[in-house]
């Protein structure tokens, strides 16, 4: 891992962002949305900045650089197009221990910033660390068509509801399973006011969960692109994964990340199975193709299962 994800509040920080050309239009963009203090510094001023500037929503500096201009600041941008002068920026902020972005230039980055999807309370951002911007673009492209633009509306009704749901269900799980029968609702996913998202809230509130423990049995191959979407779909349910000694691999990744995981021997999958069936939980077992453990189909029809097989 190149760069650790974070996200930051920089909301009334102080941030120096140097140079005022077409670059700096875009970082200062994404700055003033996050709610930043904007400082910049430049001899001249690109027009969209300049109306920025002139309506008080950033304080310009009218000046070339200097090592001192980087004092009391939480985070700099370098902007310029100028690498030396860029690298000298870094210099002097790396000896001040102040988190700096050089802009296209990754080696001279305390953080960089990724492509982002924007759902606001929602975000999803995607980075190469700077190795493809332009596959990153795509994969962004492609989630903007998965992602649902209710997805601001969900978040910000659910998030609302944390006190009241919490005098309903006393424990963590039992919340966290309300939530995931809640999203699922299609009245929820294809919801369009906070009228329709009451509506659902109330009726499942005053429906009681019948679920118990179930078994699912995933079989993998070579290339995760060949599990079917019912097998994802199961995949990201299953509170507890079991895997095959000696493979926790790609297959175990693609599991929701909060899962129990446990390796598994042909000596004690079963136990292990009726262990964490009698929890009530969703158990997900990851079954190599053409290697299935023995017993196993002994197990799935005591639990009345059977296995998702892989395609290819």
């Amino acid at each position: 891992m190149d760069f650790f994800p974070v996200f930051l509040k920089l909301s009334n920080k102080k941030v120096l962002v140097i140079g005022g050309g077409e670059v700096a239009c875009r970082k200062v963009d994404l700055l003033l949305r996050a709610g930043a203090s904007i400082t910049l510094i430049s001899p001249q001023l690109h027009p969209y900045l300049a109306g920025l500037a002139d309506s008080s929503q950033l304080t310009w500096i009218e000046k070339e650089y200097e090592s001192d201009d980087i004092t009391g600041f939480h985070q700099v941008w370098a902007t310029t197009d100028v690498p030396s002068l860029n690298h000298q920026i870094f210099k002097d902020t790396d000896a001040q221990r102040i988190w700096t972005n050089v802009v296209d230039d990754p080696g001279h980055c305390d953080f960089i910033t990724p492509s982002m999807i924007d759902r606001t309370p929602i975000q999803v951002a995607v980075s190469s660390g700077g190795a493809s911007p332009v596959l990153v673009r795509f994969i962004r492209e492609k989630l903007e068509t998965q992602l649902p633009q209710n997805l601001s509306l969900l978040a910000s009704y659910s998030g609302k509801q944390r006190q009241r749901i919490k005098q309903h269900y006393s424990t963590v799980d039992e919340r966290r399973k309300f939530w995931e029968r809640y999203f699922r609702l299609p009245e929820v996913e294809n919801a369009t006011s906070v009228e329709q998202l009451e509506v659902a809230f109330q009726r499942l509130l005053n429906q009681p969960d019948t679920s118990s423990g179930s078994l699912y049995v995933i079989e993998t191959g070579g290339d995760p692109e060949l599990l079917t979407l019912k097998a994802l779909r199961l995949m990201q349910q299953a509170e507890c994964v079991l895997y095959p000694e000696g493979n926790n691999d790609i297959f175990v990744d693609l599991c929701r990340r909060d899962a129990e995981r446990e390796m598994y021997k042909e000596s004690t999958i079963k136990q292990q199975v009726a262990t964490l069936l009698a929890k009530d939980l969703r158990v997900c077992i990851l079954v190599p193709k053409h290697a299935a453990p023995c017993g196993l189909d002994a197990i799935c029809d005591e639990y009345n299962s059977s296995l998702i097989p892989c395609l290819g």
